[in-house]
């Protein structure tokens, strides 16, 4: 079993050693997850159970914990992507670990602070616990080992990912100049003939 994390004592801790029971039960330690101790993957597994093939894919268990986007659409037309609202333990949970997660240097914390910066707090945590609890499904149904790159490691990466809306054909570019050189042409010649 790899080391513990957790190595603070809480007030309501409970009094036997769940590192110990749930690796026994799951074969895999849940706490080497950011912002799952103890007492949260001890309250997933008594809400969830130890088979997840009840929801055949992390997208259907984030939909169940309501963190998933929503989709209506009337007329092809997206009206809203708000997640649901629930009264889901787990998913309040979660959130609560999500935010425990953004003030850690770690590769979840520094993906709630690029997202928090773009698209708020609010977004932001739904977000990040909705990666937490995919990482708990694949870690339950598919033995997955989670090891944290660091949050260097994942601002390395994100900046180096190119982003699609900067990106500009310089081709496309001309031709877009030449064509708006061309238009300010036009609309000065009808100007100067409406003024005569």
């Amino acid at each position: 079993m790899p080391k513990a994390r957790h190595r603070t004592k809480q007030p309501n801790a409970i009094n036997f050693d769940v590192r110990t029971a749930l690796y026994q039960l799951v074969g895999t330690d849940l706490t080497q997850i950011h912002g799952i101790g103890p007492f949260l993957a001890l309250r997933l597994i008594a809400e969830c159970g130890t088979d997840l093939s009840k929801w055949r894919t992390a997208k259907h268990f984030t939909s169940w914990l309501t963190l998933s986007p929503g989709c209506k659409i009337s007329g092809g037309k997206v009206l809203s992507a708000h997640s649901r609202k629930s009264n889901n333990r787990l998913t309040a949970h979660l959130r609560l670990a999500a935010v425990t997660v953004s003030k850690t240097n770690t590769a979840l914390g520094a993906f709630y602070r690029r997202l928090a910066a773009r698209i708020g707090k609010a977004k932001a945590v739904t977000a990040t616990a909705r990666k937490i609890a995919v990482l708990f499904y694949n870690t339950m149904r598919f033995g997955m080992n989670y090891s944290d790159p660091g949050a260097a490691q994942y601002e390395q990466k994100t900046a180096s990912a190119p982003s699609n809306n900067c990106t500009v054909e310089p081709l496309n570019l001309a031709l877009n100049c030449t064509k708006f050189r061309v238009f300010l042409r036009k609309a000065a010649a009808y100007f100067a003939k409406e003024q005569r």
